[in-house]
């Protein structure tokens, strides 16, 4: 996520509907609402589609790249789950400075890591440093994580089923090296519910002002809400702790949305 998507942002203010990679997936009325996934149409304007959604999005994997350049520890991994069109590991993978980077990044949407194969393939070979980074389409349940000292989930724990996030977190610390990070941003859900109805609210206020109509704000929720499961802030650090993680903090929130950094 991130890097690539921004540079697709790049143009022109003034797009008409027609233009290519302008999300409008949800602009008409829709007769039958089916659950939300990564397919061709939905990779086709990702780029489009997280900036205008996701508040800070482009913040979160600047940052991304910072904070791994800071933490990578040479002759380790990095990983990147969950990575739709690989911006996130594009921003390390340009942070980061080894000739023997290498960079898994895995998810397991065809169409999503064919375009983002593609925008690395457009991406500045030198300035990329693109060849590092492996492209791999599978459940990142099935995937082993080891001798990592830097793993990226990027709005991806949200996707997985709540019965299995404890263990996939617990097998990603079992395959960090100590010292290592893993930089997890998710969106979040609150008990309270004056607060849950406050920040939802200001998170559609956001997409509106992003260009979003009523009737697409609606529409994409109802596809969504049995998809994407938010936790409580809480919750999120209870789990990083119970997995082995001997430090977790926040250090960026917008709206509902946030990122945590968990240290091994």
């Amino acid at each position: 996520m991130g890097r690539a998507a921004v540079t697709l942002k790049k143009g022109s203010k003034k797009r008409s509907k027609m233009s290519s990679g302008l999300d409008t997936l949800y602009s008409s009325p829709l007769d039958k609402l089916v659950d939300f996934n990564f397919d061709e149409k939905v990779a086709n304007v990702f780029p489009d589609m997280i900036n205008r959604s996701v508040p800070g999005y482009a913040s979160i994997v600047a940052m991304t790249g910072i904070l791994s350049a800071e933490f990578y520890q040479p002759g380790t991994r990095c990983y990147d789950l969950g990575c739709s069109l690989g911006a996130s590991a594009l921003s390390m993978a340009k942070a980061i400075k080894d000739d023997y980077l290498r960079i898994i990044a895995v998810d397991n949407s065809q169409a999503m890591l064919k375009k983002a194969q593609t925008l690395l393939d457009q991406s500045d070979h030198v300035e990329s440093n693109r060849d590092c980074i492996e492209l791999i389409c599978d459940d990142i349940n099935h995937i082993d994580v080891n001798n990592a000292s830097v793993v990226v989930m990027n709005f991806t724990l949200q996707f997985i089923a709540l019965e299995q996030r404890s263990d996939l977190l617990k097998k990603i610390y079992q395959g960090m090296k100590q010292g290592g990070i893993l930089i997890l941003s998710e969106k979040l859900n609150y008990n309270d519910e004056a607060q849950q109805k406050l920040l939802i609210d200001m998170h559609h206020f956001f997409k509106k002002a992003n260009g979003y109509s009523d009737l697409e704000i609606s529409q994409k929720r109802q596809t969504i809400e049995n998809v994407l499961l938010p936790e409580t802030l809480d919750k999120h650090k209870v789990r990083l702790q119970e997995a082995g993680f001997k430090q977790v903090e926040q250090w960026f929130q917008c709206f509902n949305f946030s990122s945590l950094i968990a240290i091994k």
